[in-house]
């Protein structure tokens, strides 16, 4: 077995486990009574120290301990969940995160400190389980209490203590066996609270045989030995007695809860109650021997396990539908399980580079098999081209994941926030199961954070100042995704008083970031915030007024060839509006050619290409924008942009694209069509080119360069925006109307 690679996969679920403590727990401040939910969040710190204790992590293992006892006893319905307690047990959580990725080699006296600190805290909410117990040796853990739970369901156990019920045969006192003897033996194991002789059995005088006995015993036991330590009382007279023992009522729901907690693979029914100690091996062995008999003396169906341990009184039958529940739900959890494999991130992003390879090789393939002229070398390569793309698709799949889950991460976030500035915040989630490339989800991560507690700290007002504007105290927070046109989007908005124009405006004027009178919109004065160190913050706190961060989060986006923009009205809020693509590997592009350059547009954002007519040009000489169908189109020469020289070509075409809701217009030499692309990042010495975002190579071999629509479409509106005035004006003057669309 490898060690290193079994860690890693414990690493791997206890940070899963931790995330799934930390929704739970936050979910459980609104239903602190959900016992489903109590159950879920004692399996997860149960399952986290029984897999730190196979490695050895003695430093996990005894702090979970604890927080294990203090989780017990809230299942228990000992100890109610109070924001005080929600507040520990979220601190004792982000504890044990640091502790498993720690070896005890690592464990210093910071961590030491932290650990005793936290275990005082929890110390009152398991004085029950310490008084339970035998008091602790120093540095030892309390030994966890038994639950005293009421056990339901019309069970035979009657009382809180162990009851023995054994018939001796006639034969024991012939083979030197006391019976009275073994009785005297329970005493060293506990206290006996009650022993009652049963002489049903007895024959009539005249009938008895002085070297027989006939007697049976019903006897109460208290003690903490195990089902097992009793039975092995009368194991040497185990074969001349019918013996059964009944769990206390304490015992019966601590084995339900065992039963719970076992493996995700128990096995049978008969193998369950025995592990979990509710039956012994012995009592199993006969309680098959019972059903065997039964199956050949009777015609009646086979007659299931549980049923006869039920009947012969060595099972309660709550135990043995706990023990069905534990099957049913091992074979579904085998049964999904089957459904997933792990596999490690490295290895993806390796068969998706091979895949990206394959997609160039595909494409030589086929413009060698178009040159050839050969149908049967260019259908080959048609079938094989169909093939790679459908490798592509099912490929870029094996790394998509929903975002929900990031998503989650915000609900601490806010709590924790909403805490420390005094304020009341809820969190609202829509568009979870939206998915995106995973090295996506990975790296925007960071950018949401921040502006979730922007939003908290600047957008969400004090709950006194929302009254008084007529709001609900409590503010909300909500995060939004959905796909749009080829991209994913990201919306982080809430129902604060909105961006103040003026004052950012001012601030602006004043760091000298816009000139005094500069007419700007609505949009451009937003977009100041991303500015480096720009902040409207009075005071500096522990979350914001430093100006370090809004131009962190711009950067971030537009490294994964995404863009932001700021929505806000006053007293409304504010949201801040996230493009993204899908995945940063492989999209589908559409071909254009500018003399002897090549460049790739993304296909989801192409809508329509329209012929550039001559006439149309010379009427478009002295602007960016024409007639399309009675819509104003800007549009940009992409050969003046990239200063691309060379003989111009008579015929010139315009591709529409269309992004967030905004159309523009990219003029081109030659329509090439539709091509896989495989995204290649530019190196360092390109990186600040702008209208760029990418490389691609083609089946030739050469380059092509990917644009940038989102930049290119934003330059575009920009364009258009600035020669707003001087059209007015020169319509004003009886210009020419627009020029008519060319046909498709």
């Amino acid at each position: 077995m490898n060690l290193d690679q079994a860690f890693n996969t414990f690493l791997e679920e206890s940070r899963e486990m931790l995330a799934d403590m930390e929704r739970i727990l936050l979910e459980l401040e609104a239903t602190p009574d959900e016992s489903e939910l109590l159950n879920a969040l004692f399996r997860c710190v149960h399952t986290i120290k029984g897999s730190a204790g196979i490695f050895g992590l003695e430093h996990v293992v005894g702090f979970t301990h604890v927080v294990e006892n203090v989780l017990d006893r809230l299942r228990a319905q000992q100890l109610q969940l109070s924001p005080k307690l929600a507040e520990l047990l979220l601190r004792c959580r982000d504890h044990i995160a640091v502790l498993v990725e720690c070896s005890a080699e690592d464990v210093d006296a910071d961590l030491q400190a932290v650990s005793a600190a936290l275990l005082a805290a929890l110390k009152p909410f398991q004085a029950e389980a310490a008084a339970d117990s035998e008091p602790a040796a120093e540095g030892q853990l309390p030994a966890k209490a038994p639950a005293r739970v009421e056990a339901t369901g019309g069970g035979r156990v009657s009382g809180d203590t162990w009851h023995i019920s054994v018939r001796f045969s006639p034969d024991v006192l012939r083979h030197g066996m006391d019976p009275i003897g073994f009785i005297r033996y329970l005493r060293t194991l506990g206290e006996l609270t009650h022993v009652a002789t049963i002489s049903d059995a007895l024959p009539a005088a005249a009938d008895m045989d002085p070297e027989s006995c006939y007697l049976g015993f019903e006897i109460d036991l208290r003690s903490d030995a195990d089902k097992a330590a009793i039975e092995d009382a009368f194991e040497f007279v185990r074969e001349l007695c019918q013996l059964r023992i009944l769990p206390p009522r304490s015992r019966l729901q601590e084995y339900m809860q065992l039963i719970e907690e076992l493996p995700e693979d128990p096995g049978r029914l008969g193998e369950i109650l025995v592990a979990s100690g509710a039956l012994t091996r012995a009592e199993l062995e006969e309680g098959l021997r019972l059903q065997r008999e039964h199956d050949l003396q009777s015609e009646q169906p086979h007659k299931p396990i549980g049923e006869v341990l039920v009947e012969e009184g060595m099972v309660a039958p709550e135990l043995v539908s706990a023990a069905l529940k534990s099957q049913a739900k091992a074979r579904e959890s085998k049964a999904q399980a089957s459904q997933y494999i792990r596999v490690q991130a490295d290895k993806l992003d390796a068969l998706i580079n091979l895949v990206g390879e394959l997609v160039i090789a595909s494409a030589g393939v086929a413009l060698n098999a178009e040159k050839s002229g050969d149908t049967a070398t260019r259908e080959a390569a048609a079938a094989m081209s169909m093939l790679v793309e459908e490798i592509r698709d099912s490929s870029l799949q094996l790394r998509m994941v929903p975002i929900g889950e990031t998503f989650q991460r915000f609900q601490r976030v806010v709590r924790d926030v909403a805490a420390e500035l005094g304020k009341d915040i809820a969190l609202a989630i829509s568009g979870a199961d939206t998915e995106l490339d995973k090295t996506v989800v990975e790296k925007i991560a960071d950018p949401l954070t921040h502006l979730v507690r922007n939003a908290c700290d600047h957008g969400i007002e004090p709950a006194a100042v929302r009254e008084a504007a007529g709001k609900s105290p409590q503010g909300t927070v909500r995060l939004h995704a959905y796909h749009e046109s080829g991209t994913i989007v990201i919306e982080v908005a809430d129902d604060g008083g909105g961006l103040n124009r003026e004052r950012i405006l001012a601030k602006a004027i004043e760091r000298k970031l816009v000139a005094p009178g500069t007419p700007l919109s609505d949009s451009e004065v937003f977009n100041l915030i991303f500015e480096p160190g720009f902040s409207t913050a009075d005071q500096v706190t522990n979350l914001s007024g430093r100006g370090v961060g809004m131009d962190v989060v711009k950067r971030s986006i537009e490294a994964l060839r995404g863009s932001v923009e700021v929505l806000s009205a006053p007293q409304q809020g504010t949201t801040f509006r996230i493009r993204l693509p899908l995945t940063l590997a492989i999209i589908d592009g559409f071909l254009a050619g500018i003399g002897d350059s090549t460049f790739v547009v993304p296909l989801e954002m192409v809508v329509e290409c329209i012929e550039f007519t001559p006439a149309q040009q010379q009427e478009a000489a002295d602007r960016d924008f024409i007639n399309l169908r009675g819509e104003v189109l800007p549009f940009i020469r992409l050969r003046e942009r990239f200063h691309i020289e060379g003989p111009r070509s008579r015929r010139q075409n315009v591709i529409v694209v269309n992004y967030a809701g905004q159309k523009a217009g990219l003029v081109v030499d030659a329509l090439l069509g539709e091509h896989q692309t495989v995204i290649k990042p530019l190196g360092g010495v390109f990186a600040h080119l702008q209208g760029i975002s990418g490389s691609t190579i083609l089946g030739n071999g050469s380059v092509a360069l990917i644009l940038d629509v989102p930049a290119l479409v934003q330059q575009a509106m920009a364009s258009e925006a600035t020669g707003f005035v001087n059209r007015i004006g020169s319509i004003g003057k009886g210009a020419p109307s627009l020029p008519a669309p060319a046909a498709s």
